[in-house]
């Protein structure tokens, strides 16, 4: 009998690798660099987080943006991490406004 193969862990695969869940992925182009942002819709947010663009609470079941830049920042690949440890919820207005 052969060993059964198993997928690895989805912390273990590349991010590329990784289903989306609630909601659709694209890449944008800023100023200040290249940015993957997420779309959440409403019924896959249970929790609250604080947007960095107007310091507000961003209730659990509202539509938002998850934003993480494209390549991490330098202090973020020093210590190991990769760029989704720099992901932050954005209201999708403030995320729009952002130049």
């Amino acid at each position: 009998m052969s060993p059964r193969s198993r997928k690895p862990s989805k912390w273990q695969r590349p991010v590329s690798d990784r289903p989306l869940l609630g909601g659709s992925q694209a890449r944008e182009a800023r100023a200040d660099g290249d940015w993957n942002v997420r779309r959440v819709s409403g019924s896959a947010s249970g929790k609250s987080y604080r947007c960095p663009g107007c310091d507000q609470q961003i209730p659990p079941s509202t539509p938002h943006v998850v934003v993480w830049p494209d390549n991490p920042s330098l202090l973020a690949a020093i210590g190991g991490a990769q760029s989704l440890d720099e992901r932050r919820h954005w209201h999708t207005a403030c995320w729009q406004r952002r130049r």
